[in-house]
């Protein structure tokens, strides 16, 4: 899975009292409101501007953002217009459509949802209280201001973020339509601004046809554009807004980069060393080198060990390995080369681009007793035990901290139990957070999250009530035809109980 890590608020064109008839629920206290399935699109439909948080009860970065997001919806709860904050539990099972509505694929997530639902956008500013005030404070205002001084080009761009400013003859024209239209629909990325006069803005010269000018606080510092065409101008600022080497450090200035280049449809390279040591004897190298792989399909990270320590342990990576450079493909598949030196990165990088480096997959060892009745399974023994086998395999994935996975366990045990003695059968389990696992066989976007593959090789993801009960009748309705016979003839027949969907 992706190192995901961002969520929620409503501007009410409604009186409270409008939101309480169709069932909106704040505590007493609270100004964060509760939706769920059975409200959501009612609200959100009545509602020019509605931010949601999309939450899961064991997730500690959401508990981390809840009283920031509380402390916030206080304050906002006062604005003009009122902006209100709400919140949906995308991983309670009557919200599992949202989530998947939304695609949500880790928590918590924000959206920002305009015109009554029909635009939606991530949510991409801070997790404190008085930054996301400010954040949703400029997202409710227009989407591009106008620059038509120097104290509005001081007041407006800060010198150590990107601005995008529009340089017109007039304010009018389809080149400044579809600027409006840009600011419009990128206004959560990016800050925007327009003026009539290019020496108005801190850096570039004077142009005299309309300009889109990208200012930013590395590399080149400013690029112009003139293509005025919506889809290139978005292309444009997606590829000059990163840069040529993003830092990834405890500085929170560098971390809106961070997320742009975890984002980045690319390859990704990401080079770990320690900063307080190793920087100066890296970063010149590994910037060149990032500077004549542009057109490579390749987007560069240098990261400082310090800060280093979440993305290590979601590979399986040990410190000791340092300085490592890892590149990630857009497939999923990873290539690293550990304790690698200056010298060593052009010629490493020039194998990986042949084809001359293997890919690295990380397995936990296979388990030498796997006696329990479900099955551990790693990486290693995938192949083996669910694709060679010959079995009927239900398998879980599963992550050791998600509660829910806790709570099925058990039951997962006595499904196993009860067909402990058909061979053709086996319950398993592999976790999801120590093994890689095969990119365009299975799709795992929560926990757990369970697989059945059929004797003949038919695979499909179990969806459905979770009690054990129904898990043996999916069992039973979805084994192959020939051996369903014989295994109805075995076993005394079960009092009739809602399915999986088939």
């Amino acid at each position: 899975m992706e190192i995901r890590g961002l969520s929620a608020i409503l501007v009410l064109s409604l009186a409270l009292t409008a939101l309480f008839s169709v069932s909106v629920v704040a505590e007493e206290g609270e100004k964060v409101l509760s939706l769920d399935h059975s409200n959501f699109s009612e609200v959100v439909g009545k509602n020019d501007f509605i931010v949601v948080e999309f939450y899961a009860p064991w997730c500690g970065h959401c508990t981390a953002l809840a009283p920031e997001y509380e402390e916030a919806a206080l304050v906002l709860s006062s604005h003009d217009p009122p902006i209100v904050l709400a919140k949906v539990d995308a991983y309670e099972e009557a919200n599992r459509g949202l989530a998947t509505e939304f695609q949500i694929q880790g928590f918590p997530t924000i959206k920002i949802l305009r015109e009554g639902g029909k635009n939606i956008q991530e949510y991409k500013g801070p997790r404190e209280a008085d930054g996301i005030v400010d954040y949703l404070k400029n997202q409710v205002g227009p989407p591009s201001s106008a620059i038509k001084s120097r104290e509005d080009a001081e007041s407006l761009i800060d010198e150590k973020n990107i601005f995008v400013a529009g340089v017109f003859p007039k304010f009018a024209g389809e080149e400044f339509e579809n600027f409006t239209a840009l600011a419009e629909k990128l206004r959560s990325d990016y800050d925007f601004g327009h003026t009539l006069d290019a020496k108005l803005l801190p850096r570039g010269e004077p142009v005299e046809k309309p300009t889109l000018r990208l200012l930013k606080p590395f590399d080149e510092l400013f690029v112009d554009f003139q293509d005025f065409q919506v889809a290139a101008m978005e292309k444009f600022l997606k590829e000059a807004s990163i840069p040529t080497v993003t830092i990834f450090d405890n500085n929170p200035i560098n971390h809106p980069y961070v997320h742009k280049f975890f984002d980045n449809p690319n390859a990704k390279a990401s080079l770990f060393v320690n900063f307080s040591k190793e920087l100066d004897s890296f970063q010149s190298t590994y910037k060149d080198i990032a500077k004549q792989s542009k057109e490579k399909g390749i987007v560069f990270l240098l990261g400082d060990l310090e800060a280093s320590d979440g993305v290590f342990q979601y590979y399986g990576l040990e410190q000791d390995q340092a300085p490592l450079l890892l590149i990630k493909k857009p497939d999923g598949q990873k290539y690293l080369k550990a304790n690698i030196e200056p010298a060593q990165i052009a010629p490493w990088l020039n194998d990986y681009l042949n084809g001359l480096v293997k890919p690295f997959i990380r397995s936990e060892p296979v388990p030498e007793v796997n006696d329990e009745p479900v099955k551990v399974v790693v990486t290693d023994s995938l192949q083996d035990m669910v694709f060679n086998s010959g079995k009927i395999v239900l398998l879980e994935f599963y992550a050791p901290w998600c509660g829910h996975c806790t709570k099925l366990a058990p039951v997962l045990d006595e499904v196993a139990v009860f067909f402990a003695n058909d061979p053709d059968i086996m319950i398993a389990k592999i976790d999801a957070t120590a093994n890689d696992i095969p990119s365009g066989t299975f799709e795992v976007q929560g926990y757990p999250t369970m697989y059945f593959r059929s004797a003949n090789g038919d695979l499909k993801q179990c969806e459905g009530k979770r009690t054990k009960e129904d898990i043996i009748d999916f069992i039973q309705k979805n084994r192959d035809k020939s051996l369903r016979m014989n295994y109805e003839e075995a076993l005394p027949p079960m009092r009739a109980s809602r399915s999986f969907p088939q």
